[in-house]
């Protein structure tokens, strides 16, 4: 994305781009994301909080890496959104079957919702501690899943969100997650 196209990217996800101080602070939370996103000050930084090869070497420490500033329009990167709360909800949406994409969507509105975005998703697992073994269908078309406390079967040993990036949106193997 541009500078501006990472505004309205988290716009869209009820955010806003993040400060270097929202983004240090998520490092320090232990944030570790080796891909450089845009920050509010159209500077373009990422976090490690461990030492890799392909982010930036091994023999530099952890912390926040900086691009410095970049220009707004001819350069592309991702973007760090910041939401500072959720006003709603998100929930796992129970039902018998998987869904594809469009019956996802379909699910939440007869269930009086919306598809939840990805960003309310991050939101509710880091300000609610929603913590789901089970992937759901989101509305940018990726599938996804919060874990707070990582079990056997259910990917890494750490917190996160799971991702199984955009798959074929007619795939019945996900449920959906709903705001």
């Amino acid at each position: 994305l541009n500078f501006h196209e990472a505004q309205r990217a988290c716009e869209e996800q009820d955010a806003v781009v993040a400060s270097f101080e929202q983004l240090f602070r998520a490092w320090e939370e232990g944030l570790d994301w080796c891909n450089a996103g845009w920050l509010q000050d159209a500077s373009v930084q990422y976090p490690i909080a461990r030492a890799r090869q392909p982010c930036g070497g091994l023999g530099l420490a952890p912390g926040v890496r900086s691009y410095g500033p970049r220009h707004h329009r001819r350069h592309r990167y991702d973007a760090f959104c910041f939401a500072p709360a959720l006003r709603g909800q998100v929930y796992y949406l129970e039902l018998p079957e998987k869904l594809t994409l469009a019956e996802a969507k379909e699910a939440c509105r007869e269930d009086g919702a919306h598809i939840a975005k990805v960003g309310q998703l991050f939101a509710a697992w880091k300000f609610r501690g929603l913590d789901r073994c089970d992937a759901g269908w989101l509305a940018d078309g990726s599938a996804r899943y919060p874990v707070v406390h990582p079990r056997p079967n259910c990917g890494p040993l750490e917190p996160g969100v799971r991702s199984f990036g955009f798959p074929d949106p007619q795939s019945r193997k996900y449920g959906v997650y709903c705001y």
